[in-house]
């Protein structure tokens, strides 16, 4: 039953992408998503035992409990594109305890937010659901606006409140990248000897990626390099938006690529071209979970499920879905989180 709703979802999109059969990278070659991830990949590592046991309880909360895969709710975008901007739409979301009760009712594996927004519901909170405390945020209330993550509040801040893992963006590409790759580098290792995992939102950010009227900022080869670079952070998990092109390096005609990366390893397949973010983090090692994206309003379970099922049927790891949830009534928001997770859910929508 929940195969046809999604099939019905994506409407004519519906063969196109649950019968697609990668050759350009073979899922054989990954590291796929698993009820024993944490035993297969990571145990192997240098992670300590309580940044184990903070992994463990990520994967193992809500309605995705112990298959490998993940839903996180993210709402800190009143930093950014402004309280009003993000909370309008639906006014209860200025109170924090209802964003933590919307992923609780909405069966997420953790909640990502703010210092303030996870802090001051900390104490009757955080043993229920896994915090992933934000803490590096861009702002738009300086005039004129700027691109630049900034540091908000400490790691040692984020274990006091409970938090199971820390998340940061780094804008790659960027004139701030150099400085923000140090701060996030310092930052993560630091939550690491705390016990805490790592969440890395690898976003590029340069006027030079647009190139004769295409934005190529979520190009394949673009994105995959971010992912890259992410993970030699060592971040535990990459946040990446879905891939809309590729080709960004050969518009761009700065930086090194190889025409392997066109013709061997990528087809114009939306699977493929998100396969090719998977294997930039290690072959799937390090998973991999995609952006939902902004609100437009009655297409967002459609454009929801549309994302998680390629991420999925690509080897990914999980959505990470915020305005699409937050910006409708909570029960509409509860009951879209929970479609997106029946993609995962359902075992007859296979790995590509």
């Amino acid at each position: 039953m929940a195969k046809q709703i999604i099939s019905d979802l994506l409407g004519d999109k519906a063969s196109y992408l649950l019968d697609h059969q990668c050759t350009a990278i073979d899922k054989s070659t990954l590291t796929l998503p698993s009820p024993s991830h944490l035993d297969d990949v990571w145990i192997n590592s240098n992670r300590n035992n309580q940044v184990l046991n903070s992994m463990h309880n990520l994967f193992n909360h809500g309605r995705l409990s112990g298959t490998g895969y993940c839903s996180i709710l993210p709402v800190d975008q009143g930093i950014e594109h402004s309280a009003g901007a993000s909370f309008a739409p639906n006014p209860i979301y200025f109170d924090p305890e209802n964003i933590v009760k919307l992923a609780i009712e909405g069966g997420c594996n953790g909640v990502a937010s703010t210092y303030g927004v996870l802090g001051i519901v900390s104490r009757k909170y955080a043993h229920k659901i896994p915090f992933i405390v934000k803490i590096n945020h861009n702002e738009f209330l300086s005039l004129p606006n700027k691109y630049d993550q900034t540091l908000f509040g400490t790691i040692k801040s984020a274990w006091d409140m409970g938090a199971v893992a820390v998340g940061a963006t780094i804008y790659w590409g960027s004139a701030e990248s150099t400085r923000q790759l140090k701060e996030i580098g310092e930052a993560f290792e630091y939550a690491h000897q705390l016990g805490m995992a790592t969440i890395l939102w690898c976003y590029l950010r340069n006027n030079g990626f647009k190139v004769d009227g295409v934005d190529y900022h979520s190009a394949a080869d673009l994105t995959g390099q971010a992912n890259h670079l992410g993970v030699t952070l060592q971040a535990d998990i990459i946040k990446q938006k879905l891939p809309t092109n590729n080709g960004g390096y050969l518009a761009t005609k700065h930086g090194k690529t190889s025409p392997l990366v066109y013709d061997k390893l990528t087809t114009d397949h939306p699977i493929d071209l998100t396969r090719y973010q998977v294997i930039n983090c290690y072959s799937g090692k390090v998973g991999l979970i995609n952006s939902g994206g902004e609100s437009k309003g009655a297409s967002d379970t459609a454009e929801a499920v549309y994302t998680a099922v390629i991420n999925k049927r690509a080897g990914g790891t999980g959505l990470i879905l915020g305005r699409k949830a937050f910006q409708r009534p909570m029960a509409d928001g509860v009951k879209l989180l929970n479609t997106v997770q029946d993609v995962y859910l359902d075992n007859t929508i296979t790995i590509a």
